[in-house]
């Protein structure tokens, strides 16, 4: 986040350096103004875990910088889960993934009077499958920002 802060400030040095005043402001003033990406962000997990991977921290990591062009707004954590356990375990996995999320949100910053969360266990499949089928692209927390509807 550093490097792109350092980057924007010096692009909108360089523009200052060949530009009226007035032109130089409009650019730093656009630059500073980022557009807030209110998701989803998805973080996949492994079979029947709910630990955060290497690959799904740098998604929430992703996540976590967006967050700040996003007025620090309502954060909704949707957990889910595949079909190959029991339609109560998957909603128990389903709460513990989104725990995971929110404990590494909050460990980076985030309030957690922000995160609301819901576990929606295996009742909303990105893939089709049928009971008892294990698909990675089912075990998921998608994370998203402003007012959850």
């Amino acid at each position: 986040m550093r490097g792109i802060a350092a980057m924007v400030s010096f692009a909108a040095l360089a523009l200052a350096a060949t530009s009226t005043p007035a032109q130089a402001q409009d650019a730093s003033s656009s630059a500073s103004q980022a557009t807030c990406n209110s998701g989803p962000y998805i973080v996949f997990f492994d079979w029947n875990g709910s630990d955060i991977s290497p690959a799904a921290a740098t998604i929430l990591d992703s996540a976590i910088a967006a967050y700040a062009n996003c007025n620090h707004g309502a954060i909704t954590l949707a957990g889910h889960a595949d079909r190959s356990g029991s339609d109560g375990y998957n909603m128990e996995l389903s709460s513990r993934r989104n725990d995971s999320v929110k404990a590494y949100l909050t460990g980076h910053g985030v309030s957690a009077g922000a995160i609301a969360s819901q576990a929606l266990g295996e009742s909303m499949p990105r893939v089709a499958t049928a009971d008892g089928v294990r698909e990675a692209q089912n075990r998921r927390v998608e994370i998203t920002y402003g007012a959850s509807g």
